[in-house]
């Protein structure tokens, strides 16, 4: 079994070094603000192959890039995120030689 300390940190800081996003994946002065809020004791996922979309229990409130998008178990509207990409993509590699 994982301790919290080190599931939040395999969801976390390790996969944003792996993917070489070098200002996510922690909570540090000039890094994005992606924060969750939780009660351990009533986190449950509630979606089911009928339903996949229904939100989890026990998440009271998600900042995304600093703006509140869950607040008391609700979603606000926001929809702040924007798509990451890896150092495989495209977008991301070093211009070829000659080009």
């Amino acid at each position: 079994m994982l301790t919290l300390e080190d599931a939040i940190r395999k969801m976390t800081s390790w996969p944003a070094a792996r993917m070489g996003l070098a200002d996510r994946g922690l909570v540090r002065e000039g890094f994005w603000a992606d924060l969750v809020v939780f009660d351990l004791e009533e986190v449950a996922d509630r979606a089911t192959y009928d339903e996949p979309t229904l939100f989890p229990e026990g998440i009271e409130h998600v900042l995304v890039n600093g703006e509140v998008v869950i607040r008391d178990g609700r979603h606000t509207g926001a929809r702040p995120g924007v798509v990451l990409y890896g150092p495989g993509h495209p977008s991301r590699r070093a211009p070829e030689a000659g080009r």
